[in-house]
């Protein structure tokens, strides 16, 4: 194997980005109210930003670790966890 296509380190399953995933998709399911302003109009930002968390979550939280570099920091655990607390400081600051 090139440099290029050497395995990247670890392919197990990621239970703290899986169990993220599972809980802000439950979350969302339950009570999609989150998803709108104190005004009533939807937030796009939080749910993108939370959509980013969830979609991290479940890409590395089963263990695909894509070979691609920007794909593999994207959907990288730290990424998930990242997007989580900005999701949390953007609906702190729409309140």
């Amino acid at each position: 194997m090139t440099k290029a296509e050497a395995a990247p380190a670890s392919t197990a399953i990621a239970w703290g980005p899986l169990l993220v995933a599972i809980i802000l998709v439950g979350f969302i399911t339950v009570y999609p109210p989150a998803f709108s302003r104190p005004d009533g109009k939807p937030d796009e930002g939080f749910a993108m930003i939370l959509m980013w968390a969830i979609m991290a979550g479940l890409v590395r939280g089963v263990g695909f670790v894509p070979r691609f570099k920007l794909w593999r920091w994207l959907f990288s655990s730290w990424s998930c966890y990242a997007a989580c607390a900005v999701a949390v400081l953007v609906k702190l600051t729409h309140a």
